[in-house]
């Protein structure tokens, strides 16, 4: 079972992640929910516990998992899609199935990454049209049936991908683009922080994502500190 997630995850914290002003706010309100889950409880008001985050590649969708779910003190299940999905009739399925079955009473975060890997399932070139039928039905009913305790999240680079009765069943979604100038700046001071001043002088790229960011700091300190000595 331990092949089909990881949990040996490097936590991040929330204040190391630099948001858009808008994506902020939309995460803020998802942990205020969480932390005033005993209030509304009373009042027999659901708390959004599925997140689903979509958009440019290296924007931070990840590390906002890893955040959230240190933020909410819980572990988080970093799902493999590569070992759920399988060419087998029915093992699709049925790893989904045991996959949430294995998780869903520890209160965790499961974070499915590339979640269109699941809404492509429906296209491959398979004559059993009644397979694909009972996987999407098997997403569905798994997703329907998740533990208020847990939190679930996805993220894609291809949201087009999905089926929408899928994405219905997630309680926010929140787009992440390339960041803008002012928030790329803020970042690149974050990260130029820890070294020593005489090591910072680099040129700063924008137009690209966080991760794309981060080689530019990382590549241009080395080269600062390999000239220095």
């Amino acid at each position: 079972m331990s092949s089909l997630y990881l949990t040996n995850i490097a936590p991040v914290d929330l204040a190391d992640v630099v948001f858009e002003p808008k994506i902020e706010e939309l995460i803020n309100t998802f942990i205020a929910e969480y932390d005033a889950s005993e209030v509304l409880a009373k009042y027999e008001l659901p708390v959004s516990n599925k997140l689903f985050l979509y958009g440019a590649s290296g924007c931070g969708k990840t590390m906002t998992a890893k955040a959230l779910a240190k933020r909410l003190d819980k572990k988080i299940f970093i799902i493999n899609l590569s070992s759920i999905v399988s060419s087998k009739l029915g093992e699709t399925a049925k790893n989904l199935a045991s996959l949430f079955n294995s998780v869903q009473h520890k209160k965790a975060v499961l974070f499915f990454d590339e979640f269109d890997s699941l809404g492509r399932i429906r296209d491959y070139d398979n004559q059993d049209s009644a397979e694909m039928k009972r996987i999407v039905n098997t997403i569905l009913q798994l997703i329907d049936s998740f533990p208020a305790d847990s939190i679930l999240i996805g993220a894609t680079n291809q949201i087009d991908l999905i089926d929408q009765a899928l994405l219905r069943r997630f309680d926010m979604k929140i787009e992440f683009k390339n960041p803008s100038k002012e928030i790329l700046d803020a970042y690149y001071d974050k990260l130029l922080a820890k070294y020593p001043k005489k090591y910072t002088e680099i040129k700063r790229i924008y137009s690209i994502s966080f991760a794309e960011a981060k080689t530019v700091v990382l590549t241009g300190v080395k080269k600062n500190i390999i000239k220095a000595i």
